[in-house]
């Protein structure tokens, strides 16, 4: 080993507090306190290994001088691949540094002529966040980050691919952090600070992985700096400035678990800077001795306050090699150079030393391609995590992980190779009615509406484009397309937008779920139409008026008003046509309002006596027969005639039921008015408010049914008969059990305003009421919180901006049937419309679409419609994934799976809507597989599932 002492690497006697060698070995760079600021030097490394470049004036010892800094240096670091040189110091800054093409020698500013720049260094990027002193830097393996601490508490991870952004701010010191190191594999980064606490941090997603505190309880806050470092195998990592019974040491902390069990000690003084060599090194074979493979071992150098050096191999309980009183004052960082034979330091008092040592004191450093089998064969690669975009690159640390990854590589395969043959077998064209879509585009941009207020003003009348989407579109085939669902089309010719107001009032009654027929509405359904491929097919129809300005529910008062406005934002509209089927029209229930006093006496005079609101619902009228279709499938009607005469003279009410080729009929005394059924009952309201209920077979189940008053609607479905009476009240009954799910529940609570109507009422196959008013909104009834819960709205933000096309595996995914879809009017471009009508920023796109999501989650939870609730819960589950939501994915997962060891006090249900929970639990873990972030999540539940599984 030789010791140099190179007198003139110095900062003109003041500290130099950090220093680092190049990676090719060629250069170092020194940073400490200058004259009036912070100084940066960069030196020429051969003159300090070789006397006769030293002696050789021809050959320059400074090759560069930065004096931008406002405040002295604490730290100088290389990035991995040389290109870059970062330096914190106490102004606050980190100031990247990059070389300069060379325009020949210039002076530092300031100093004589004699001193020159030999090469031109420039700061590229000056990095703020830290609100204290950078004390530390750190490049992650491979330089996708760079890490820095400050005295303001925090770490700072910076994306090194796009200066100035933030990755993660690490927040959890509760005192000065004063040294960084990276895992040599990329999974972690440590930290150590003056709060007596050495963290470990995972790169995954940026939360702490441990807390170790016992090895530094005995610490007080005496150093300058705490650089502690990471073994180059992975394996150990060793702090700065610990104890071990009052004395000082530097703590060894294994990876496998974090257990503090052994130290370096011998110093005197506090530890403040420990560096691992890069190379890992194997004993050289002596002569006549055998070649049995010897085990790898790490070389680290630790330096002290007490101004000595220890050098340690893991191989050997002694130091290599321990230098006393190497400087006047404390050591302040250590440098390695890559070939892992040199070492440099620097220390307070202004000067640094150059240990060399031979391949025959430390060993034989193993090659790149040896470190990396290491790697390979301790953690599975040998490759950090890096950055987003090369997450392929991610250690895979379960083979169940593995074996996951490979089935979806080969799926992706296959469904690759799949879908070229389609595209290949399906050309489709961006042309509409022989002009292009984006000539359609232009030729609206010119048909510009100028009018003038009577003031004489310009006024503009704006259009609304859509973009108009040019990319590949859906082809699909009749089949495939919902049933109810009917597509809509603009007119050739595109009218201006009128009022606002107006766009807001006028909706489609012949499509459930279509945005409001204002001009944005036909263009989207334009592209809707041409992703279809079915515009040729369509033809013209005229449109309904829209229930909102219906002339049977509008107050007299209002019709006048609102004539006008109705007039002006009528369009013609094209609808595609069902043959052998006619169109169904929505009947609107119009509500008469009346207002009663409520009842006073003379006692109490002082009560202000509130009006009583009083809805009042139409009701059918008495007909001489009708009949009704309950279902096609299998075919069942309904035959009703009144005043069937008798021979004493009495009429009579026959109720007749016909299904699959087989009939029954009764007889009732009253005329009946509306009838309902279901494949388990029928039911039948007459007059006198009797509510009768019959099985399949036409038994009676239950005597006739009083109600409170006239009835408005019946339903039936399943075994449940729902009652919707004139008084604007509810009912429902289950007829198997005999029980009432709902009694007697007014509608007062969300009929609100004066013209609001009742354009559609529903019974699901669980018993659940459903009523969907002219606003556009629907409600169902919640039994279990006896509350009215809103599951749609038809106007609502979140449907118009949520965009989850990327969470849908195929086009069958959005085919999905229920009571959610029927009140929604699900059709095949959910989800597509934010593509073409919003152009939000993805931050608030993502939190549209997530509030989206968890409200079809929840709609469908309380329709009790289990298909949709699993549909919707899948299409969530990928979403989370897909952007990287954790603590929602992880509180979900543990809700499916339960406590895994049976307890009493357990709340936990198995089931929801009748699904296992743990199936479900199944279901998501491929979901999650598929993001490598979340390998630690997938390992942790398939254990748990395959644990309960085993028992």
């Amino acid at each position: 080993m030789k010791l140099l002492k190179p007198a003139w690497v110095h900062h003109n006697g003041k500290p130099i507090f950090s220093v680092d060698i190049h990676p090719d070995g060629t250069k170092f760079a020194t940073g400490g306190q200058g004259e009036d600021s912070g100084k940066v030097v960069i030196w020429n490394m051969p003159p300090v290994v070789r006397e006769e470049d030293e002696k050789n004036e021809a050959i320059p010892k400074m090759l560069c001088q930065m004096d931008n800094h406002l405040a002295c240096v604490n730290c100088v670091r290389w990035s991995n691949n040389g290109l870059y040189l970062a330096s914190g110091g106490d102004d606050k800054l980190i100031m990247l540094w990059k070389r300069a093409a060379y325009i020949g020698p210039s002076n530092v500013f300031g100093s004589s002529s004699k001193l020159a720049n030999v090469e031109q260094w420039r700061c590229v990027s000056i990095l703020r966040s830290h609100t204290g002193d950078v004390m530390d830097l750190a490049w992650s393996p491979h330089d996708a980050w760079l890490s820095s601490c400050s005295i303001d508490n925090t770490v700072v991870i910076w994306n090194a691919l796009k200066f100035p952004e933030i990755i993660a701010t690490l927040r959890g010191h509760s005192g000065l952090v004063k040294g960084l190191t990276w895992d040599p594999v990329g999974k972690y980064i440590a930290s150590q600070a003056d709060d007596r606490s050495l963290k470990v941090w995972r790169t995954m997603d940026w939360q702490l992985e441990t807390n170790i505190t016992k090895p530094f309880d005995e610490c007080a806050g005496t150093t300058h700096v705490l650089r502690l470092s990471w073994s180059p195998d992975g394996h150990y990592l060793v702090s700065a400035h610990a104890m071990n019974n009052s004395g000082p040491t530097a703590q060894i902390i294994e990876r496998d678990g974090w257990k503090t069990n052994m130290d370096f000690v011998g110093h005197r003084k506090a530890v403040t800077v420990v560096k691992f060599n890069p190379k890992i090194f194997k004993k050289k074979p002596r002569n006549g001795s055998s070649n049995k493979p010897s085990c790898p071992y790490c070389c680290c150098a630790v330096g002290s306050k007490d101004r000595s050096l220890s050098v340690w191999l893991t191989c050997l309980k002694r130091p290599l090699v321990v230098i006393h009183e190497l400087f006047d004052k404390s050591i302040m960082d250590i440098s390695w150079t890559l070939t892992g034979l040199g070492l440099l330091v620097c220390s307070m008092d202004g000067t640094v030393a150059f240990l060399d040592f031979s391949q025959e004191e430390l060993g034989d450093p193993l090659t790149e391609e040896e470190k990396n089998m290491i790697h390979q064969k301790t953690y599975g690669k040998s490759l950090a995590i890096t950055t987003e975009q090369q997450l392929s690159t991610t250690i895979i640390e379960n083979p169940e992980m593995l074996k996951y990854q490979q089935q979806q590589k080969q799926l992706q395969e296959q469904k690759h190779a799949l879908g070229s043959r389609e595209l290949m077998a399906t050309k489709v064209p961006n042309m509409l009615n022989g002009e292009s879509l984006e000539d359609i585009r232009k030729n609206l941009l010119k048909k510009q509406i100028e009018t003038r207020t009577a003031d004489g003003r310009r006024r503009i009348t704006p259009f609304c484009i859509a973009q108009l989407d040019t990319g590949p579109a859906i082809t699909s085939t009749p089949t495939a397309v919902p049933t109810g669902t009917q597509l809509l089309t603009s007119p050739s010719r595109i009218e201006p937008m009128k009022a606002l107001d107006s766009r807001f009032t006028e909706r489609s009654k012949s499509t459930p779920g279509t945005a409001p027929i204002s001009s944005v509405a036909r263009q989207s359904d334009l592209d809707r139409g041409k992703e279809l491929g079915l515009s040729k097919e369509l033809k013209p129809r005229e449109i309904q008026e829209s229930s909102s300005d219906s002339d049977e529910k509008i107050p007299a008062s209002k019709i006048s008003s609102l004539s006008k406005r109705k007039n002006d934002t009528e369009a013609e509209v094209v609808e595609k046509k069902k043959k052998g089927r006619p169109r169904k029209e929505t009947k609107h229930m119009p509500i008469t309002i009346t207002t009663q006093p409520a009842p006073s006496t003379e006692k109490e005079v002082s009560r202000v006596s509130a009006p009583v609101i009083v809805f009042k619902l139409p009701t059918p009228t008495p007909k001489k027969a009708f009949n009704i279709q309950v279902s096609t499938e299998p075919a069942m009607y309904i035959e009703v005639e009144n005043e069937v005469p008798t021979v004493t003279g009495w009429k009579l009410s026959r109720l007749k039921c016909m299904r699959e080729g087989k009939e029954w009929d009764t007889l009732l005394t009253s005329r009946i008015l509306t009838a309902a059924g279901s494949c388990d009952l029928v039911s039948v309201a007459c007059e006198e408010r009797m509510v009768s209920v019959f099985s399949a077979s036409g038994r009676r189940l239950l005597p006739a049914i009083l109600l409170q008053s006239p009835i408005s609607t019946l339903h039936c479905a399943s075994h449940f008969v729902m009652a919707l009476m004139a008084t604007a009240t509810l009912s429902v009954w289950d007829a198997k059990k005999q029980t009432v799910l709902v009694k007697d529940e007014s509608l007062i609570t969300i009929l609100s305003g004066n013209d609001t109507t009742i354009t559609q009422s529903l019974l699901t196959h669980h018993g659940v009421p459903v009523v969907t008013l002219s606003n556009g909104k629907s409600y169902c009834f919640n039994t279990s919180l006896c509350t009215w819960n809103l599951i749609s709205d038809k106007q609502d933000s979140l449907v118009q901006c949520a965009d989850y096309r990327s969470c849908l595996t195929s086009q069958e995914a959005m085919l999905c049937s229920g009571p959610l879809a029927t009140v929604q009017g699900c059709g095949i471009n959910a989800g597509r419309q934010a593509a073409r009508l919003s152009s939000m920023p993805h931050v608030l796109q993502r939190g549209t679409t997530l509030a989206y999501l968890e409200n079809q989650v929840a709609a469908a939870m309380t329709l009790k419609s289990s298909q949709e609730y699993r549909h919707w819960l899948l299409i969530y589950t990928r979403y989370l994934v897909n952007e990287g939501f954790e603590p929602r994915l992880r509180e979900l997962c543990k809700d499916l799976l339960g406590p895994v060891h049976n307890s009493s006090s357990s709340q936990w249900e198995s089931t929801v809507l009748g699904l296992r929970k743990r199936e479900l639990l199944k279901e998501m873990l491929p979901v999650i597989g598929q993001n490598l972030r979340f390998q630690r999540l997938f390992t942790e539940y398939q254990d748990q599932l395959d644990l309960l599984r085993d028992k």
